[in-house]
């Protein structure tokens, strides 16, 4: 269905796309995932001729999109895009938002296009707001109109650029379960997302992008249980773990405790985990607070999927003390900490010292 060929896009000195080689089949979902600024969204807006390749072939279905006689629109009705902003007009109903293109562009008759219409907003639960504006709906609704909107074209190929990047995270799943439904049904899909759970579960395939390239690229399962590249694993790896590296005793508690809530939502961990965890790591950074020396405190937070532990270590210098060795003020809070864990353990030799905490899930 698509064939890329030594793809580039610079702009100005700067070389975003630099030879990308990749296909994607009929029927097949790929997702598009990889760090930011590497060229994932550059990637679409090429396929899509939003932005135009500096070179390279792109073929949609045995058309050669670069070539000077390519009908353009024409493609681009083939292979409609799904944009993080929604870009809905906001003087439109959702109703009127879907019939605006069949009308004017295919000459679909309006009472076709209306009936259309309201299937299309009912296969995304939004046929009862078919008669509302943007800014009388959700985030997660604006994104499902948007979606509807996109197969009012009936394309063979849809491109979501960051779907859910713009939702609160509490309407990201209703506009992923939509997306679920449409590879379900077999529509070819490339999504750039950087919601992971969500490329492992809906992909064929998924691209790792790095520096402009594609990296690497395997089944889900190959690329984030067995990646076989540096970069790749280092990607993998931090999507498993939070990391921060405290330099002070000044730091910042409120941030670190915001941040590992971020984590604890990413890896859907539910009431007790999630508080054991911030519990046990605010009590052990206060304790640690006298103790941060020169090369400062790393924390590392990671989360198995397999079995669902949760764990917490705290990594210093090598006269960091084990912390939870407390008495006189500290023995209270060493208590809360070691009540809250499965398996406490502490190292140290002359290069560093390490508590690790195996936290309870329940």
């Amino acid at each position: 269905m698509i064939r890329v060929e030594g793809l580039t896009k610079t702009f100005g000195t700067h070389t975003v796309l630099d030879g990308v080689n990749a296909e994607i089949r009929a029927g097949e979902v790929v997702s598009i995932i990889g760090p930011s600024g590497t060229g994932k969204s550059t990637f679409l807006r090429c396929l899509n001729l939003l932005d135009k390749p500096t070179g390279g072939k792109v073929t949609i279905d045995g058309i050669n999109t670069l070539a000077r006689n390519a009908d353009v629109p024409a493609i681009r009705q083939k292979m409609n895009m799904v944009f993080q902003s929604f870009n809905l007009f906001a003087h439109l109903s959702a109703l009127d938002n879907l019939t605006l293109a069949p009308i004017h562009l295919k000459g679909t008759p309006r009472a076709v296009a209306e009936e259309e219409a309201t299937e299309l907003l009912r296969l995304v639960g939004l046929a009862e707001k078919r008669h509302h504006f943007p800014d009388q709906l959700s985030g997660g609704q604006r994104q499902r109109v948007a979606i509807a909107r996109c197969l009012a074209m009936k394309p063979e190929i849809i491109l979501f650029d960051e779907p859910t990047s713009a939702l609160d995270p509490t309407m990201v799943g209703e506009v992923l379960s939509v997306i679920r439904r449409l590879a379900k049904d077999g529509m070819t899909m490339a999504i750039v997302t950087h919601e992971m759970e969500f490329a492992r579960d809906v992909s064929n395939r998924v691209f790792y992008m790095d520096e402009g390239v594609i990296y690497e690229e395997g089944t889900p399962e190959q690329i984030f249980d067995n990646p076989q590249r540096p970069r790749t694993i280092a990607f993998v790896n931090r999507l498993r773990s939070y990391e921060h590296h405290i330099r002070s005793a000044d730091f910042d508690l409120y941030a670190i405790h915001s941040q590992i809530e971020m984590f604890c939502d990413k890896h859907l961990l539910f009431f007790t985990a999630r508080h054991n965890l911030l519990l046990a790591v605010e009590e052990v950074l206060e304790l640690s607070r006298p103790h941060i020396g020169a090369g400062g405190l790393v924390v590392k937070i990671s989360h198995s999927e397999r079995n669902g532990d949760v764990t917490a270590s705290f990594t210093g210098g090598p006269a960091y003390p084990d912390v939870l060795d407390a008495s006189g003020d500290g023995e209270l809070e060493a208590r809360i900490v070691r009540s809250l864990a499965r398996n406490v353990s502490f190292t140290a030799d002359d290069k560093q010292a390490s508590l690790t905490l195996l936290l309870k899930a329940a």
